[in-house]
């Protein structure tokens, strides 16, 4: 709820419904319509606050920023998806020592081993 958040991150009620007025936050509704924060709100918050408190950048720039961020992952996602098809699809057809080359990481993203 709007008024256990702003507690807890020491901001006024108001900054959370500017927040969402300006498309920055979306938290999701109760059937009484009382604003419900999930923890990707929570995080996303945290960014914002950060964004101002610590770097003094303006709403304008907090809003650029969060949308290159969601470009960037989604950008990520998408090259993700190429290297799955490239290993899946079209490493088969190439030499085996190529195809080992292209292996997942511990932190789960495709890499390319030295040969």
């Amino acid at each position: 709820m709007i008024s256990s958040v702003a507690e807890s991150y020491q901001i006024h009620p108001q900054t959370l419904r500017l927040y969402e007025r300006q498309g920055l936050l979306k938290p999701s509704r109760s059937d009484g319509n009382t604003r419900l924060y999930t923890d990707e709100d929570l995080q996303r918050l945290e960014v914002i606050l950060n964004l101002t408190r610590e770097l003094g950048v303006n709403l304008a720039g907090v809003e650029v920023i969060l949308n290159m961020r969601e470009k960037m992952e989604q950008m990520q996602s998408q090259v993700g998806e190429i290297m799955e098809f490239v290993r899946d699809q079209v490493s088969p057809a190439m030499s085996g020592s190529i195809r080992s080359a292209l292996v997942r990481s511990p932190a789960g993203k495709i890499v390319r081993t030295k040969n």
